[in-house]
């Protein structure tokens, strides 16, 4: 029994060094995932401020930069027409917590830290990168919703590489209640993916936002989509990114998208304007896919 064991262990060890995933430690606050030597991601598990931004705009828990397969960063972060929009990320502008409402979204008094829980498994096929994380409220240090990440990355292969999010979210004891944001109803919230600048005379003059109903030529706030993706060019060739909503969401099919062609951002908005409330016990789980497209993205 032991020597079976003892096999298994160095099968698994054996699959792990055989892999072309690899994760490595940039410093103190970031982690960077490789495949076949190449980047793929960086995870900003510590807090992070670029130059010449207050200390309050400091955040963690997002990807950035995001790479295609042919090595252009797809993802932006600290833009200053939004600082708030970091790569691909998840936050809501409403939390509300003991009766506190708190924004989470643009960076508030509610951030989102490192629980210094971390694994990470690789094989030939997929590597997964799980991490736990919690809210806390920065003025009085109260920690009061655990946060679990796994993402979950596939090998690139003609031009594309697939990356998954299963996202699960539990109140450390009292109620949590989320909500997108309420201005001009636009109910944005959630995962969110900001996008590098384009190749652009103008900001969104030659962005195509597409989704499974065709081109949307217009901004589209709280709009019903199974998928959106943003294509432009980058770094002077094509190339681009789709989300996906996954049918075991909550309130699937009819979750509402903000997709901006301007600085380029898809968010799959939940749960919008319609306030859910998280109790201890009780997790709710988010599952998103994120394609990304070196070269034109498929139209359908």
């Amino acid at each position: 029994m032991i020597r079976w064991i003892a096999v298994l262990v160095m099968s698994a060890v054996a699959a792990q060094a055989a892999s072309p995933f690899a994760w490595r430690e940039l410093d103190d606050r970031r982690w960077e995932i490789t495949d076949g030597g190449k980047p793929v991601f960086v995870y900003n598990h510590g807090q992070i401020l670029a130059p010449g931004f207050p200390e309050k705009m400091a955040r963690s828990t997002y990807l950035h930069p995001v790479y295609l397969p042919d090595g252009r960063v797809i993802t932006d972060d600290f833009n200053p027409d939004h600082p708030h929009h970091r790569g691909i990320s998840w936050m809501w502008p409403q939390v509300t917590w003991h009766g506190r409402t708190e924004d989470l979204w643009t960076v508030g008094k509610v951030k989102q830290r490192y629980d210094n829980q971390m694994n990470w498994k690789a094989d030939d096929k997929t590597a997964v990168l799980s991490v736990r994380n919690v809210w806390y409220l920065t003025d009085t240090g109260e920690t009061f919703m655990r946060e679990w990440v796994e993402i979950t990355i596939h090998p690139a292969s003609n031009g594309t590489r697939e990356i998954c999010f299963v996202l699960k979210f539990e109140p450390v004891k009292d109620p949590v209640t989320l909500k997108g944001d309420p201005t001009q109803n636009k109910g944005f919230g959630g995962l969110s993916f900001r996008f590098a600048k384009r190749d652009e005379p103008k900001p969104g003059a030659a962005t195509v936002i597409r989704s499974e109903k065709g081109v949307n030529a217009k901004d589209g706030v709280n709009e019903v989509h199974t998928w959106t993706q943003v294509e432009g060019s980058f770094a002077g060739k094509p190339a681009g990114a789709r989300v996906i909503d996954d049918p075991s969401n909550p309130n699937y099919p009819n979750n509402g998208w903000l997709m901006r062609h301007g600085f380029g951002a898809l968010n799959p908005s939940w749960p919008a304007l319609n306030p859910v409330t998280l109790e201890a016990g009780k997790p709710v789980t988010l599952r998103y896919t994120v394609m990304l497209y070196s070269g034109q993205p498929p139209q359908n």
